[in-house]
């Protein structure tokens, strides 16, 4: 079991503090996080559990401030400078005129130990995407991988270092990294360029980069994976699904194209015709969501997560656990049945609830759709609160549940059943009513229990729905409003959420019952594609 040890050199880190703050701070150094020097405040000093401490009763000057920036390296252009030979990071906050007003000085840490949580995922030779908000230990672990590949596997490791925090400020690179080599980067907009620098000259079979976030540097990522190198860095965003929405960053995990299906198809997987799909294999095979410092959220096949989410299904990541106290790990079981619709349309389903009873009956029926709209079948699940999950394959499930049309006398999907000795059920058409008398059916409920009428709203909610689809599509070619045609509160509410999905705006105007949606083009925007 390997045991966390953070190796911290706290003096030069105090030492750049007012006399008077560091003797507070002398004693009460654990778990400290970072220090805030904004000119005419308290000063603050704030540590890993949330908690904060004011040091002084008076306010920080600019003297203090001075004294301060005269201890440090160099301010790069991103307002970052740090303590030679050190981890530490000092970012500043500037006025309208470029004079240093404030400083976060952000405690370093090389803490041994950290990857035991992810070592299978770092000896795989994947490469890995690292999502989390901050503070959360993203770049303590970059750093602890970088010694782990370069020492104990013997690669050629590269650590593009934009801020100096990865391996700390001077030309003489941390310790904590190892024997990995150390790039600098001139200025954060020349990332991108050093990152392909990095894999034209010297040869790299790892390359660890942090904080990618511009389209120049999602293309660099993906020209470094396609060389055969690995790649290990960190994005903005706290989940997979972010990345999606954000149209810089989604070609890390293998971006969106718009499919048009054929009749057959689209009745087979139950959606519409024109989909999202993914459009290339992901830079990135494996995404880690650091949840907390011992709980992370991973998805071992992104390009499989990608898929799922982009039809709708809720993906199951792999949570493990790491326990603070003893160093074990642990996987934590995620047994949540699937309610999410690609459409959008799951959201309302609660506006029928509040009718329906459901019954005691404690039944777990596991169905797999096939030719029928998982939409509508999720809807009725959904609506009448039955004991049912709708699962992604025939290996899990429990029944079948199928169209007529596709479930005729000697259809490959009764031997497939057969063999997994589970039944079919058929329903004559995707209709809501057809779909509700099978489930109770199948669940040994009355019928005449319960028994809600929802079918009247669908067609205009999938009307709705594919007006604003075509409507987004329109706004991000042309970069011009748009409104909608008049609808009820609760469809121009997906309405909003479907164009909130394409990081666009959108507000209702008008007064009932001709109230209606306008979507905006993005502010400042260039001229995009559209991802429907």
């Amino acid at each position: 079991m390997e045991k966390i040890t953070p190796a911290d050199d706290l003096t030069s880190f105090l030492e750049i503090l007012p006399p008077d703050l560091r003797s507070k701070l002398e004693n009460d150094t654990v778990g400290l996080y970072e220090v805030v020097l904004d000119i005419g405040r308290r000063p603050e000093a704030r540590y890993l559990d949330k908690h904060s401490v004011y040091l002084s009763e008076g306010p920080v000057t600019q003297e203090d401030l001075i004294a301060a920036v005269g201890l440090l390296g160099e301010f790069t252009g991103d307002n970052r400078a740090g303590i030679e030979s050190t981890l530490h990071r000092i970012s500043c906050i500037r006025n309208r005129s470029g004079k240093i007003i404030g400083l976060t000085c952000r405690v370093g840490r090389a803490v041994s130990g950290t990857i035991s949580i992810i070592r299978d995922l770092v000896e795989s030779g994947k490469s890995i995407l690292f999502l989390g908000p901050p503070g959360v230990g993203k770049t303590t672990k970059l750093r602890e991988m970088a010694r782990v590949l370069a020492d104990e596997m013997e690669k050629r490791v590269i650590v593009i270092d934009t801020s100096n925090e990865i391996a700390g400020d001077g030309d003489v690179p941390h310790p904590a990294i190892g024997r990995s080599r150390r790039m600098q980067v001139p200025h954060p907009d020349l990332q991108h360029a050093v990152m392909i620098e990095a894999v034209e000259n010297h040869t790299p079979e790892v390359i660890i980069i942090d904080e990618i976030g511009t389209e120049q540097e999602t293309q660099a990522a993906r020209t470094i994976a396609e060389r055969g190198v690995m790649l290990i860095g960190t994005a903005h965003g706290n989940a997979l699904d972010n990345l999606l929405k954000n149209p810089v960053m989604v070609d890390l995990v293998g971006g969106i194209q718009t499919v048009t299906l054929g009749d057959d198809e689209a009745r087979r997987r139950g959606s519409q015709k024109t989909v999202l799909e993914r459009s290339s294999a992901p830079t990135f095979e494996i995404c880690v969501e650091i949840l907390d410092r011992q709980t992370l959220a991973v998805h071992q096949n992104v390009g499989e997560a990608v898929d799922q989410l982009l039809r709708g299904w809720k993906i199951h990541p792999e949570i493990r656990r790491r326990d603070d106290t003893t160093g074990e790990v642990s996987v934590v079981p995620t047994i949540e049945p699937v309610v999410a619709s690609a459409e959008g349309l799951a959201p309302f389903a609660s506006d029928w609830i509040g009718n329906t009873n459901q019954s005691g009956n404690d039944t777990h029926l596991k169905v797999y759709p096939y030719a029928v709209s998982k939409g509508l079948l999720e809807r009725v699940v959904k609506t009448l609160a039955l004991p049912v999950e709708v699962v992604k394959s025939i290996d899990e499930a429990d029944a079948i549940l199928a169209l007529k049309s596709y479930a005729r006398t000697g259809a490959k999907i009764y031997s497939l059943a057969d063999a997994r000795q589970i039944p079919v059920y058929v329903v004559k058409s995707n209709n809501l009513p057809q779909i509700q008398k099978i489930l109770r059916e199948a669940l040994h409920l009355d019928t005449d229990i319960g028994a809600v009428d929802i079918e009247g709203d669908i067609d205009e909610t999938e009307m709705a729905l594919e007006e604003a689809r075509q409507a987004i599509n329109k706004v991000m070619d042309r970069l011009e409003p748009m409104e909608l045609a008049p609808r009820r509160s609760y469809i121009r509410r997906l309405q909003h959420q479907l164009v909130e999905r394409f990081n666009l705006s959108s507000r209702s105007i008008g007064d009932e019952p001709q109230r209606r949606l306008r979507i905006l083009p993005p502010a400042g925007s260039q001229k995009s594609v559209g991802y429907i």
